[in-house]
């Protein structure tokens, strides 16, 4: 039986662990910028995208899960992203 070692990280079983044992922090966004397609225009769409991350306490494991997050529920990618850690109250 051959192995087949996967050619890229799309799947790296120790980096996916190293995620699930990790603690999620809050996030909040102060500014951010998509990539908008110039092409798609609806009125009022673009600022209503930015309002709903910007209102939004984001759970992440680190900066690039956190793109990866906001990424993944907008579909849009990110240009520039400000955020601070939002502490909990407890």
């Amino acid at each position: 039986m051959k192995h087949v070692t996967p050619s890229s990280n799309l799947y790296d079983p120790l980096s996916q662990l190293r995620k699930l044992s990790i603690r999620k922090m809050q996030f909040q966004v102060t500014e951010i910028e998509f990539d908008f397609d110039d092409s798609f225009e609806v009125e009022n769409y673009d600022q209503d995208v930015i309002d709903e991350v910007l209102a939004t306490t984001w759970e992440a494991s680190d900066d690039d899960d956190l793109i990866e997050e906001i990424t993944s529920a907008t579909g849009w990618c990110i240009k520039s992203i400000d955020y601070r850690y939002a502490l909990n109250a407890s």
